[in-house]
């Protein structure tokens, strides 16, 4: 998953970032608002975390500004404003989540992960389709009950497939939301990815779990159950 983050305080930024990078996940950090807005508006992210009391500009006006813009994307505000006032403005604004400093970040991470379930569709960390079992809180999956080995990367490349199910996804799209934007994306690997996948998932070949679709990238085709 790709996440940006846009806070001023270095150490919390830091914060975030390691421990997020150490989930998997893709990190945008940024320190000022108006860098925070660009960013945000400029590229699709799975999720974001925006602090209210920015330089340059308000946390506020960058949700604003991304939601006008028409991302959809889930957005948790983290800030030491604990008002309830300041909470009614920006879920208002188009936050999703608001959650007070100081914080701990395991329960950032699951009100994280709950968002972007929420924003693609699932109420339980389980995803199932057919024999294939995904777990995004554990990050585990099984095939026929039996638990499949893979790299960070194809999990993530499945994750993110499987939570667009139905949905082509194009090589860009992937690459995006698995590497920073400083990856070479002319990479063939999201090709190797998939075929790992393919085999991992489906070793007879009689599932079909990821298809081709030409001219626009990649499929999960197996139907949610």
């Amino acid at each position: 998953m790709k996440m940006l983050i846009v806070e001023d305080e270095a150490a919390i930024r830091q914060q975030l970032t390691d421990y997020f990078s150490s989930q998997n996940f893709v990190i945008d950090a940024v320190a000022d608002g108006e860098e925070g807005a660009w960013q945000a508006v400029e590229y699709d992210y799975d999720f974001a975390v925006i602090d209210l009391g920015l330089p340059k500009m308000d946390g506020m006006e960058i949700i604003r500004r991304l939601r006008a813009a028409g991302k959809k994307y889930p957005v948790l505000i983290l800030t030491a404003r604990g008002h309830w006032q300041d909470k009614v403005e920006g879920l208002e604004a188009g936050a999703d989540d608001y959650l007070v400093k100081p914080f701990h970040n395991e329960e950032l991470r699951a009100r994280a992960n709950a968002l972007i379930r929420r924003a693609a569709g699932s109420a339980t960390p389980q995803l199932q389709f057919g024999p294939i079992a995904i777990d995004t809180a554990q990050k585990r999956v099984l095939v026929s009950n039996v638990a499949i080995e893979l790299t960070s990367y194809e999990y993530n490349t499945l994750e993110y497939l499987a939570l667009h199910a139905g949905k082509p996804v194009s090589k860009t799209e992937l690459t995006e939301h698995l590497y920073h934007q400083d990856f070479e994306r002319d990479s063939n690997v999201i090709e190797v990815f998939i075929g790992r996948l393919r085999k991992k998932l489906d070793p007879d070949n009689q599932l079909k779990p990821i298809s081709t679709i030409r001219g626009q990238g990649y499929r999960f085709t197996v139907e949610a159950s």
